[in-house]
């Protein structure tokens, strides 16, 4: 440029700027990390609420065995422990039924028939020793025996079992005569039986009652309870709330109601019926010479008419008593009103009478010449 000219000054200005440092990848391997962990994390959540403890347990297994065995081929030590997630558990045949009693030792589940009988499969007790290892005394050796053969076989092959039990329960190692122990454990039974219907018809009377509307507010006048005669359902009296007209033996159309309940169920029990009326102590005031023990018969009496016509076999009762005053409900309150009730006992069966196998050999060896 020519020095003095009138000419513009023009600055040029050039930057120069360098290039950016390379970025390192470490936040991506950072994120990566953080998205495997929320998905595993997911995941074992799922496990958790879609999975049975076995199956967990099973998962568990193949992921960590503690077990050698569970690496055979049987499936063991599979994931699901050799299973599906959805297995039913429970498995079908064609060959016939198989019922399993319940023993010392666990019963093979695979039991089969090469008929359609029915099967009673039972354990083989372990022998008493140190080892316990032998062929015959295989605790997963299973004996079974048809339901059709004689009584008598399965008895005598049921007291053979029971032989060692018998050694065990007074701990000489002497056997005792397994026979007693057989009634012992049939009697047993027996009551097991029968406590479990009673109980069984108890609730079913209750929730009769509490689910007729017009029956549902008289379940605090009804007392049901096992006692050791049977099982006693009892009406009571309640202050305004009476079962049976004051002074009469007539019951009341709700009384009627819940006798014909009662009705129903015992109809469908064996047992027989005990049927017993009771006052308070109020004095009666019927006029002549009738009293309490007239009234409470009579409405005991009223009862087992009530239960024949809902049904009840007329066979079936086997007494029907009036007690009066004498065997109150509350004895500290004589004149309270749950005093005055009916009371329908189920009595209980008696038991099976005792084995009389070896009574006909002693009677042969006693005779007289």
């Amino acid at each position: 440029m020519a020095k003095g000219g009138n000419g513009a000054t023009i600055v040029l200005k050039k930057v120069e700027e360098g290039g950016h440092g390379h970025h390192g990848g470490a936040w991506k391997v950072a994120y990566a990390d953080f998205v495997t962990a929320m998905m595993a994390f997911f995941l074992l959540m799922w496990l958790l609420n879609a999975t049975t403890e076995e199956q967990r347990r099973g998962i568990a297994d193949y992921f960590a065995p503690t077990n050698v065995l569970g690496r055979s081929t049987t499936g063991s030590g599979e994931p699901f422990g050799g299973r599906t997630p959805h297995a039913s558990e429970q498995m079908t045949q064609d060959t016939g039924a198989v019922r399993v009693e319940r023993g010392p030792l666990p019963v093979l589940p695979d039991v089969e028939t090469e008929d359609d009988s029915t099967v009673v499969a039972r354990p083989v007790p372990m022998r008493e020793g140190p080892e316990g290892e032998d062929e015959e005394n295989d605790p997963r050796r299973v004996r079974t025996a048809r339901a059709d053969a004689p009584p008598g076989d399965v008895a005598q092959e049921a007291r053979e079992w029971d032989a060692p039990r018998a050694r065990r329960a007074d701990g000489t190692g002497e056997a005792t005569d397994p026979r007693n122990l057989s009634d012992a454990e049939l009697r047993a039974e027996h009551e097991r039986r029968e406590r479990a219907a009673f109980e069984q018809a108890a609730e079913e009377i209750r929730r009769m009652v509490a689910g007729d509307p017009a029956l549902a507010e008289l379940g605090r006048q009804l007392r049901i309870e096992q006692v050791p005669e049977g099982l006693r359902i009892q009406l009571l009296d309640a202050d305004g709330q009476p079962m049976f007209a004051l002074g009469g033996a007539a019951p009341n159309e709700r009384a009627r109601q819940l006798i014909a309940r009662v009705a129903q169920v015992a109809a469908r029990l064996p047992n027989a019926i005990a049927i017993t009326g009771h006052t308070d102590a109020t004095p009666f005031r019927g006029g002549g010479d009738r009293s309490n023990w007239d009234l409470s018969a009579e409405r005991a009496n009223a009862t087992r008419r009530l239960l024949a016509e809902a049904g009840l076999a007329e066979g079936r009762i086997r007494s029907v008593a009036g007690y009066a005053e004498r065997q109150p409900l509350l004895p500290d309150q004589p004149t309270a009103a749950a005093n005055r009730r009916v009371a329908i006992t189920l009595l209980r069966e008696p038991p099976p009478p005792p084995r009389q196998e070896a009574a006909a050999p002693r009677a042969a060896g006693t005779a007289t010449p």
